[in-house]
């Protein structure tokens, strides 16, 4: 962006009374960028799930083997700052275990070619999006190593899907270690690689890692904590 794009920026941040963000990382940067930390509010995106997802149940193999691998979903924007070359590296260091990764979604990279063909990597490219929740149902884990998103809707999505996730903690906070999924302390092949690993070793820990339904926040929740933000400037 150019420079007078922060400058016009820079100067509605200093007029605004409040400034309502989706997430704990964006307030983080934003502070960061010089913004009154007094102004921000947080407040989370929600995400109404399809009729079909609420009846959905998901099951997991006793063991994964080649037959029957773990199926890793990364679904969006295939791009550097969705942290795809971290995934690329953990497909490499990953060569030969039973696992998969899907990427769906258009591409806004090169892949190198030994990548493009690897055994244990399907390019499935840009779909509609009625199709995602084909994918959502099929994989076993939901893949989201972003470099920064200010929250990462796709992460609700996978939730509502009882998809685990892992995820950096470079977005909104849908993840809880150890409840949900697992939380990347860096975005690299070698963290995503463990992180696999872990769930290669253990596939019983799946099972209880599956979101609930309880889980969820939905619009009766958002709404409540738009009116509950601080109006008193206005």
């Amino acid at each position: 962006m150019p420079s007078s794009y922060w400058a016009i920026w820079q100067q509605e941040c200093d007029q605004a009374d409040q400034i309502v963000v989706n997430s704990a990382w964006s307030k983080t940067l934003l502070e960061k960028a010089g913004v009154d930390p007094g102004k921000i509010q947080v407040v989370p995106l929600v995400y109404q799930p399809p009729t079909i997802a609420v009846s959905f149940t998901r099951t997991y193999p006793r063991a994964f083997n080649q037959d029957r691998p773990l199926r890793m979903l990364f679904l969006g924007l295939v791009n550097l700052r969705k942290g795809i070359a971290a995934c690329l590296d953990a497909v490499n260091r990953l060569t030969g275990e039973p696992v998969e990764f899907w990427f769906v979604g258009p591409l806004d990279i090169d892949i190198p070619a030994p990548l493009r063909h690897h055994p244990q990597v399907r390019w499935v490219g840009p779909v509609p999006r009625s199709q995602t929740q084909e994918y959502y149902q099929q994989a076993d884990v939901f893949l989201f190593p972003t470099l920064s998103d200010g929250f990462g809707l796709t992460q609700l999505e996978a939730q509502a899907w009882q998809l685990p996730i892992i995820a950096s903690q470079y977005c909104g906070e849908v993840v809880k270690p150890g409840v949900n999924g697992l939380v990347l302390e860096t975005v690299s092949g070698d963290a995503i690689a463990q992180a696999i690993r872990e769930l290669l070793q253990r596939p019983e820990w799946l099972t209880g890692l599956i979101p609930t339904p309880s889980s969820r926040v939905g619009l009766a929740q958002l709404g409540q904590q738009l009116q509950a933000l601080n109006c008193s400037k206005l």
